[in-house]
C-alpha cells in the first residue's frame, strides 16, 4: 500500500508508538541476554535471526513460543533475564534509529499528543526514553507491568488509551506506529489503524492488516505530517 491512499490523508490527533524496533535499535543488547539466559538454563541457543524473532511480542510469550519453556521454566527465565537487565542497564546495546528523535520533536512541536505502548516493562522504557532525552516527547508513556499481567500489546494500547483519555486527549484519529503483527493487532483491538516500518525486526508477512508500510523516516514523516 502506498502512502498516498486516501485513508492516510488524516489529521491525526494523536500517535502511538512502539519502542523497540521502532524507536530503539535494542536488538543486539536483547538477543545477547537472550543467549545468556538460555545458556545458564543448559538450553540449546538458536541462531541470530531466530532470536531476532523474540524482540517485540512478551518476553514470556517469547520463552513459550520460540523456547518451548512451559510456565515455570519462563518465569526462570524471565529473573534471569531481569538480573542481567539490572547489571548492565536498559540503554545497554541500543542505539536510536536514524532520524527518529527530530521525527518525534516535529510531531510534538506539530502539537500532535504522542504515546509510547511498548510490551518491554515500562520501568525500563523509562529508563531508555531517559537516557536519550525522549521523555518529554510523550505526553503518555505505557509498559508491561513489572509482573508481566499487562503485556500483551492489546492490553498496553488499553492501558494508554486510558491514560490519554483522562488527560482528555483526543482519540478520534488515533495510529499506531510500529514494526510488528503484535502492534497491528494490539490496535486493532481498539480500532486504532497501523503503520509498519520496515527497519525493524518484523517480516514482510507481518505486514498483513498494516494501513501502510514504511520504508524510511522521510516516509513516516509524510504520512504522519502530510
Amino acid at each position: 500500500m502506498t502512502i498516498e491512499s486516501p485513508v492516510l490523508t488524516r489529521n491525526w490527533t494523536c500517535i502511538l508508538f512502539d519502542l523497540d524496533g521502532t524507536i530503539v535499535d535494542s536488538a543486539p543488547g536483547i538477543t545477547g541476554r537472550l543467549a545468556s539466559t538460555l545458556t545458564e538454563l543448559g538450553l540449546p541457543v538458536p541462531s541470530q535471526q531466530e532470536l531476532l524473532r523474540y524482540v517485540g511480542p512478551p518476553i514470556l510469550d517469547s520463552f513459550r513460543d520460540f523456547a518451548g519453556l512451559d510456565p515455570e521454566q519462563s518465569q526462570e527465565a524471565l529473573t534471569i533475564y531481569r538480573r542481567q537487565v539490572a547489571e548492565v542497564g536498559a540503554a545497554h546495546d541500543s542505539a536510536i534509529f536514524p532520524g527518529i528523535s527530530g521525527l518525534l520533536t516535529s510531531l510534538k512541536n506539530a502539537g500532535i499528543p504522542l504515546a509510547l505502548a511498548t510490551s518491554k516493562p515500562e520501568s525500563q522504557a523509562l529508563v531508555i526514553l531517559e537516557h536519550y532525552g525522549l521523555t518529554d516527547k510523550f505526553d503518555v508513556i505505557t509498559g508491561a507491568s513489572e509482573d508481566e499481567v499487562r503485556s500483551a500489546k492489546a492490553d498496553v494500547v488499553a492501558e494508554a488509551v486510558r491514560r490519554l483519555t483522562d488527560k482528555g486527549i483526543d482519540l478520534s484519529q488515533t495510529i499506531m506506529v510500529g514494526d510488528r503483527h503484535h502492534d497491528v493487532t494490539g490496535a486493532a483491538a481498539h480500532g486504532i489503524p497501523t503503520v509498519l516500518v520496515e527497519w525493524g525486526y518484523g517480516s514482510p508477512a507481518e505486514a498483513d492488516g498494516a494501513i501502510a508500510v514504511v520504508h524510511s523516516v522521510d516516509a513516516l514523516r509524510q504520512l504522519l505530517l502530510g
